[in-house]
């Protein structure tokens, strides 16, 4: 090689070893630094009782629209995924135009907590949190929000209750096809897996079974995100977004053990939802008993409920004032992060204006 050349290729690579040295220091940084602080929005919580928390947002702005918003979470998850930190918050931004916004966030379930089954959380736990909600806002309307599960918990509540008091239904990434996914009944496929005997030994189940069951959708993507992480180390806005979603995922809860055996047997395996046969509290669920204005949110790119999965739940309501809208993302960009802000939250904020007066 030249003079001239290794001229040229000196400054490369010590370039290269400055970026290095940096990725290196700012790796140790991610390791050793304290976890990114979330749900910072003010709220209070305004009941408790065991594995639920109600939280009232407190309002940023004097106007607020009259019909409140009761948030749904699912029971897997904690809610801070929808207030992630100042700017990247969808309790923030709706609370920005004027909504009035609860939650129900959930807690891991105690051991003698195992009992609870759908019905506890449907028929108990969303109209005591309405009654809670009605009485606070001084409203009798309510708008349920809910998301993947808490979406299903949230239709399964609108279906039992078609004279109110819900006013409106939104709903994100909510499966009613449940033998669409696919993933899902191949490592429950009832042939091999015996959710009796497993909730029989081990009452509620561990959230390491559920962690390890969603890395079975997408099993290189872990690695392909550490990967990823790695190349934007000098990013500061990437490191902060990555520490939080992944955070967020870390912290998945148990799920109480007779909720996740129904879920399985009435839900994945027989498809009753769907079907017209899931009965709660002596009751068929039909969907077209749904006769509220209904918003239903699906990404393009979902690997946990595929848009076969959520499709359904439009065709088979019985409003007429229903809108399916499918953005690009996957299930949890949908609703967070940069893409949740520049589509689904604005999408979101028109139609809930309109019919929030």
């Amino acid at each position: 090689m030249s003079a001239t050349a290794d001229a040229f290729a000196l400054p490369d690579i010590g370039a290269e070893i400055e970026r290095a040295i940096q990725r290196n220091l700012k790796g140790l940084d991610f390791l050793t630094s304290a976890a990114p602080a979330m749900g910072q929005t003010a709220r209070d919580e305004i009941h408790r009782r065991g594995t639920l928390s109600l939280y009232h947002y407190r309002p940023l702005v004097d106007e607020i629209y009259r019909v409140p918003l009761l948030i749904v979470m699912a029971t897997t998850n904690r809610g801070y995924i929808l207030d992630l930190a100042p700017g990247q918050s969808m309790v923030e931004h709706l609370l920005l135009q004027g909504y009035d916004v609860y939650m129900m966030d959930w807690n891991a379930p105690r051991p003698q907590e195992k009992q609870l089954r759908i019905e506890d959380y449907v028929l108990d736990f969303i109209p005591d949190s309405l009654r809670r909600v009605q009485a606070r806002s001084g409203e009798e309307d309510v708008t349920l929000v809910g998301y993947c599960m808490g979406g299903v918990l949230s239709t399964l509540y609108a279906a039992l209750h078609p004279d109110g008091p819900i006013k409106n239904l939104a709903l994100f990434t909510t499966p009613v096809d449940f033998s669409r996914m696919k993933l899902f009944h191949a490592w429950s496929d009832r042939r091999y897996f015996d959710v009796g005997r497993l909730i029989d030994t081990i009452g509620n189940v561990p959230p390491e079974m559920l962690f390890a069951s969603f890395d079975m959708l997408r099993p290189a993507g872990r690695s392909a995100g550490v990967v990823q992480l790695w190349d934007n180390m000098a990013n500061d806005e990437f490191v902060k977004s990555y520490r939080m979603f992944d955070r967020w995922g870390a912290e998945m809860l148990p799920l109480a053990g007779e909720y996740f055996r129904q879920t399985v047997k009435e839900l994945m395996w027989d498809n009753k939802l769907l079907k017209g046969e899931l009965v709660l509290g002596g009751r068929k669920v039909l969907l077209a008993n749904i006769k509220v204005p209904v918003l239903h949110a699906l990404a393009q790119h979902d690997h946990i409920v595929p848009y076969e999965a959520g499709q359904p739940l439009i065709a088979n309501i019985g409003s007429t004032d229903k809108e399916e809208v499918v953005l690009k993302g996957g299930h949890v960009s949908l609703a967070a992060g940069a893409n949740a802000v520049r589509r689904l939250w604005p999408k979101l904020d028109d139609w809930l204006g309109v019919r929030s007066t």
